[in-house]
């Protein structure tokens, strides 16, 4: 397993002998392969999302427990170099404008490679297939990232990490404030990068439709603490659970409920895609 957590809790206070102390997140054990998987991580708001992937890359260290990462021990304790680690595995903030900085888009994208070693002109080689693969044009490269749209802004930033070909990538609300094309845009992007390059993707979403859209393994967080980690579609099956831990429906899902109540018929509800809704419908309905 490429990243293993064992009995992983995490606060942002201090440890202290007979204190009290809350735990960001609290007695995780989790496994997440090196190649193929495409994780959402979902909760609340306080529920320990981002501390978790946070803890993934190294930005933080766990006060207990101890995380493997691509072979590397991390625990309170350990004297590890941190910076291969944050390589191995790529993390874009949910805001792309914190992590940009330089005049063009592309000396934003070359800064990576640059910062873990790699010489200028292998750095801008690196960048510029980067940028190919997220689809951003010589245009954009020569412009300043605070010049482009917010959809081309979260492409610079994850073409930043992808430079430094890193096994895992980590994004953290990657549709927040994308219309409907340009989150569509990235998704794609997203699901051709898991299957054509073979890379692990997770991300930490509120959104439902993205979940059901790109999922194939879910973890749910409440109260700092993993209540649900497995299949996408089986999740969404699962009512009662999703009521206890306030998580929403897709809006496919919620269309074919409401269908089924209104047209008093038998609709498989379960539905995940425009094209699987409409044959349903086709089947029960006819042309």
């Amino acid at each position: 397993m490429a990243i293993n957590f064992r009995k992983v809790s995490y606060s942002y206070s201090a440890l202290k002998k007979n204190k009290k102390v809350k735990f960001a997140v609290s007695d995780v054990n989790l496994e997440i392969a090196e190649k193929d998987e495409f994780i959402a991580i979902v909760g609340h708001t306080g529920s320990g999302k981002s501390t978790l992937v946070q803890l993934m890359n190294a930005l933080l260290v766990p006060s207990l427990g101890e995380i493997d990462i691509l072979g590397t021990t991390i625990n309170p304790h350990a004297k590890v170099k941190l910076k291969p680690i944050r390589k191995q595995v790529g993390l874009v903030f949910q805001f792309p404008e914190y992590q940009l900085f330089e005049e063009t888009s592309l000396k934003d994208i070359t800064f990576g490679p640059k910062n873990f070693g790699i010489p200028t002109e292998e750095a801008i080689q690196k960048a510029l297939d980067a940028a190919r693969l997220v689809g951003l044009s010589d245009d954009i490269l020569k412009k300043s990232p605070f010049a482009i749209s917010g959809g081309e802004m979260r492409k610079v930033a994850i073409a930043g990490i992808l430079a430094s070909n890193p096994d895992i990538l980590i994004l953290d609300e990657p549709t927040v404030g994308l219309d409907p094309f340009g989150k569509s845009e990235l998704l794609k992007l997203l699901k051709r990068i898991n299957e054509e390059e073979h890379k692990t993707i997770i991300i930490i979403t509120h959104d439902m439709e993205v979940v059901s859209q790109v999922a194939k393994r879910v973890i749910v967080l409440d109260n700092a603490k993993i209540v649900y980690d497995g299949d996408m579609k089986a999740l969404f099956k699962n009512d009662e659970f999703l009521i206890n831990h306030n998580l929403d429906y897709p809006e496919i899902m919620k269309l074919m409920r409401s269908l089924k109540e209104r047209l008093g018929v038998d609709i498989d509800i379960y539905q995940y895609s425009i094209e699987e809704a409409y044959q349903e419908l086709s089947r029960v309905l006819g042309d």
